[in-house]
């Protein structure tokens, strides 16, 4: 198959192209650097042709419900109008668990998307996904004040990125297949824990205090609205495992990281 990936270079992009090369696939990379901005449209004309499915897992860093919504909905938009231009037949989107009713900052822009994909001419597959065992990382670097991390209130059951991204894969292969069953991660989680374990194995110091996001965002988060059901698919890698293998960036001693409170 020939596979277009919008977003290759992020957290589950990476590892959707290493899953589609492991298959055999010719892949197409969507990127800036390749010439592509999907958010303006750039480069996406004729781009597609001979191309049999897409897969999008593009992302924007943000909490802005305004900025979320424009982002998804200009990618989707364009990525959706090149593909009926050139006969794609398959959209692999990706989206989140549990944001039903959580039409709040990121993932405002998440419903967005699917509404586009679900309403679109494009035959399509929809995957929603737990949070990513990387959202660890991401909150050590963007909620750290010195030797405090902030860790928002919640309650999870993480997927590693690495499954994810082989699970978008085989999506694509199978054919349309409109909303399939959730992804989520093996095993029930407290973000705030999942913190403290990681910056204790990269052996860093840094206090931990666990706080309620405020809106309706964070009080899905907090429910464990956001961890997904009994009937969901269940990735193989826990947390403790992704923290050993070579997807874990280890913190540095003077970048952040704690005795745990």
């Amino acid at each position: 198959m020939r596979i277009a990936v919008a977003g290759a270079t992020g957290n589950v992009g990476r590892h959707v192209i290493e899953s589609a090369t492991a298959r055999g696939h010719d892949i197409l990379t969507l990127t800036r650097r390749a010439g592509y901005d999907l958010e303006k449209g750039t480069g996406l004309a004729g781009a597609l042709d001979g191309v049999d499915a897409v897969i999008d897992v593009a992302n924007v860093t943000t909490t802005s419900t305004r900025r979320s919504r424009e982002f998804f909905t200009a990618v989707s938009s364009h990525l959706l109008a090149a593909e009926r231009d050139a006969g794609v037949g398959h959209h692999v989107a990706l989206s989140i668990v549990g944001i039903d009713g959580v039409d709040a900052a990121y993932d405002a822009g998440k419903l967005a998307q699917e509404a586009l994909v679900t309403r679109g001419d494009v035959p399509f597959t929809l995957q929603r996904a737990t949070q990513f065992h990387e959202f660890a990382e991401q909150i050590v670097r963007q909620l750290s004040l010195g030797r405090l991390t902030l860790v928002p209130k919640g309650l999870a059951r993480p997927v590693a990125a690495r499954d994810v991204g082989a699970r978008l894969v085989e999506l694509a292969e199978a054919g349309p297949a409109g909303r399939v069953r959730d992804l989520t991660g093996p095993r029930e989680e407290r973000l705030a824990d999942m913190v403290r374990r990681m910056i204790a194995f990269d052996g860093v110091k840094r206090r931990v205090v666990e706080f309620p996001l405020p809106g309706r965002f964070g009080r899905a988060t907090a429910s464990g609205q956001l961890r997904g059901g009994a009937d969901a698919q269940r990735g193989t890698i826990d947390f403790d495992a992704w923290l050993r293998s070579p997807d874990h960036t280890a913190l540095r001693a003077g970048a952040g990281a704690a005795t745990s409170a």
